[in-house]
């Protein structure tokens, strides 16, 4: 089974590269191959169903990795403007939200489906519950063994994905351990965009609460990341969007982190002393469990006050001005130690993956096995939560998608 294209992988990069390559040389044979019964499982997932698409503000800063810089290319040349006009041309516009783009539709499941329509109607084959476990060159081509099945092709990319969603999404690193073992150098991986864990201790007194802060992740005295928005206490730790953004630095650190949340970043801490002096005096009669209420949310002001060693029973009057320094202090500054996170299954990206500098920025081509190319997430670049990762998966698979048909179209020409 002789093919121009075989990619592996029918996820978001894999689709995208299918598709992009027969709209530029639909002479060209490609062939996809996903190893679940259905291509596009973990894009159907994301931005909890709606999908967000890609971001407004792409910048080289929003990306980690290794060497992130390899990324810029492919991030200017199939910018969101480019990639915008690709989806529209397949039936999906876009909206916006704030920052944030998504489907007009708001459903990930309909970029699935026009990326699949658009697929095999340019003439795509797409081969699901096809699990490929090995890849051979053979007199100048490659072929690709999935099974029983083998496939001959002069260009293969792999967009294969790495392990974020874990077994349930068909994402099991498989093919990273494949190229390891053909010679590939790799980064070591790691969830990003993930859970963290804490000690249960505050943590569960507080589940299921919500709070705007300033999230601050520290590690021998040093500020590694700032983020700012809605953050939930959970039985096992923190979640929410700034928590997700600053995951991925916590998992590359050498050392133990710490993450604080100024639950008032809009106060300086005198300001927020002098107005709970003034709460004292005005509340004096109340008992101390109810010296938050109307203020925050009544059971994290409980929990506020017991780390402080405050008796909850006592009058707010008994509150001095060295207690109101203390509450002041936890509310600016409250402090836990990261033990860990909720694994690959939970996170939505791995950082790590193949090593960048193996392979061509411009092409996504690797530069000792010609016509062999790697997209999207199991390369060494992730981005932050927001958008950014897609739109990775969509410039990287552009670049590959174009090189292969630009060749092939200049070979043509020169014949």
């Amino acid at each position: 089974m002789k093919n121009d294209v075989i990619i592996i992988g029918g996820g978001a990069s894999g689709l995208c590269a299918a598709v992009a390559i027969k709209q530029k040389n639909p002479s060209l044979t490609v062939r996809l191959l996903e190893a679940l019964p259905r291509v596009g499982k973990k894009l159907a997932l994301t931005g909890n169903g709606r999908c967000n698409i890609t971001n407004r503000n792409i910048t080289i800063g929003r990306y980690h990795g290794t060497n992130p810089e390899f990324c810029e290319y492919a991030l200017s040349r199939f910018n969101r403007e480019v990639c915008e006009e690709f989806f529209h041309n397949i039936g999906v516009p876009f909206v916006f939200e704030g920052d944030k783009a998504y489907p007009a539709s708001l459903q990930a499941a309909s970029v699935v489906d026009c990326l699949r329509f658009a697929a095999e109607e340019l003439g795509v084959t797409v081969m699901t519950d096809t699990k490929v476990t090995n890849i051979q060159l053979s007199g100048g081509l490659y072929k690709v063994i999935a099974d029983k099945l083998s496939f001959i092709a002069d260009n293969i990319i792999i967009a294969a994905g790495l392990m974020s969603g874990g077994d349930r999404l068909g994402c099991d690193g498989g093919m990273l351990k494949l190229l390891a073992k053909a010679g590939f150098d790799t980064v070591e991986t790691r969830p990003a965009i993930v859970q963290l864990k804490t000690a249960p201790d505050i943590v569960k007194q507080l589940k299921g609460i919500k709070v705007n802060a300033e999230v601050t992740l520290k590690s021998d005295g040093k500020i590694l990341r700032k983020e700012y928005g809605e953050t939930l206490f959970c039985d096992y730790g923190l979640s929410g969007p700034p928590i997700l953004q600053v995951s991925g630095t916590a998992a590359k650190a050498p050392n133990k982190c710490t993450v604080s949340l100024d639950l008032m970043p809009e106060k300086s801490f005198d300001t927020l002393c002098a107005e709970l002096e003034n709460r004292v005096k005005n509340l004096k009669t109340r008992t101390s469990d109810e010296f938050f209420t109307g203020m925050m949310n009544k059971r994290l002001g409980q929990v506020i006050l017991k780390m402080c060693g405050l008796k909850l029973g006592a009058r707010v009057s008994e509150l001095d001005k060295s207690a109101v320094c203390k509450i002041a202090s936890v509310i600016k500054s409250m402090n836990f130690e990261i033990t860990g996170n909720t694994g690959f299954a939970n996170s939505q990206v791995t950082s790590g993956g193949l090593d960048t500098a193996q392979f061509d920025s411009k092409t996504m081509m690797s530069r000792d096995s010609k016509g062999l190319y790697a997209v999207g997430e199991i390369l060494d670049i992730d981005g932050d939560c927001g958008g950014f990762n897609l739109q990775w998966a969509w410039s990287s698979a552009l670049c590959a998608a174009h090189n292969i048909a630009d060749k092939r179209n200049k070979n043509a020409s020169d014949k």
